[in-house]
């Protein structure tokens, strides 16, 4: 039923309103983005409300998308709701209320792909937090998790063999995360390194340590991700949580589902319900593979090697 109506919305932009081929093509993507969102919700098109659009615009906001993006999107949902409305589908439009998102307000800095590369080239692997520091700054972009849960990170909550890691988030609330293939190898050769240090009474577990073989606090982080912007030439005002949104928009970028990485980030939403909850790690885990640049690049790799 909706892929008749995406046909008659696609011939209706090209026909009626004459947009150029590119510009019908920007519309159906961003529109598709919230049709997805639709379909993980279990909610009908015709059924959406004004609380259901707020929502899935703070789904973009909390992913990190720019209010520019925002705004494009929504503008492409209601130039479908008044399409529906034209053709008798719908009788009421619920785009009507909903608010462009101001353009103007601040979000964090989000990096490229090319600037985390940057970052991780200037990493000296000769030292001995070198390739600590290399596993910290891919687990928070290839997990997006928070810089308090990265200082909480133990080894016995990481499982190995089934990638994935127990992150404890706000509140006290625990939450698996998968592990990629990157992050993983960039841990375990972590892990050689801090056998080799003098870890002290009570730290025993905590993945990321200091020279000293204590636990590192949130400080250590944010000085040495400025640390490295700064050699890698950043001249963007970073911080562990520009991971985090480099993430969630990296991955949304590659199309993956707004759910999955609702889940991922380990947010709440305000039409949160069971069905959520209920994603299984299989599925994050396959978000993870299947649209993060890290394994994007290696499937890449292994493809052109005929691997």
């Amino acid at each position: 039923m909706i892929d008749t109506v995406l046909k008659r919305y696609h011939s209706f932009l090209l026909l009626e309103k004459s947009l150029s081929r590119n510009t019908i093509s920007a519309y159906e993507r961003d529109l598709k983005k919230f049709l997805h969102y639709l379909s993980d919700a279990k909610i009908d098109y015709k059924a959406v409300n004004l609380e259901y659009l707020r929502d899935f615009l703070i789904d973009l906001s909390e992913v990190g998308i720019h209010p520019r993006s925002q705004a494009r999107i929504v503008s492409g949902i209601k130039s479908f709701y008044k399409f529906l409305l034209y053709v008798d589908e719908i009788q009421n439009d619920p785009t009507d209320l909903l608010e462009i998102p101001k353009i103007g307000r601040y979000l964090p800095e989000v990096l490229s792909i090319e600037e985390i590369n940057r970052i991780v080239a200037v990493i000296d692997l000769s030292k001995l937090e070198g390739q600590r520091n290399r596993a910290i700054i891919e687990t928070l972009y290839g997990s997006g998790i928070r810089v308090s849960e990265l200082i909480n990170l133990k080894i016995s909550k990481i499982n190995f063999d089934e990638d994935y890691m127990q992150v404890e988030g706000k509140g006290s609330k625990q939450r698996l995360v998968p592990i990629s293939e990157e992050e993983k190898k960039q841990i375990n050769l972590w892990l050689l390194d801090r056998n080799k240090l003098n870890i002290q009474k009570g730290h025993e577990d905590f993945l990321f340590l200091n020279r000293r073989g204590k636990r590192l606090t949130r400080e250590m982080i944010f000085t040495i991700i400025k640390r490295l912007a700064q050699l890698a030439g950043i001249r963007k005002n970073i911080s562990p949580h520009t991971f985090r949104h480099s993430f969630a928009s990296h991955l949304l970028e590659g199309g993956a589902n707004l759910r999955a990485i609702q889940q991922l980030l380990g947010h709440e939403s305000i039409l949160t319900t069971e069905i959520y909850t209920h994603m299984d790690m299989t599925y994050l885990r396959e978000t993870i593979l299947q649209f993060h640049p890290r394994n994007v690049d290696l499937s890449q790799k292994h493809h052109d090697s005929g691997e």
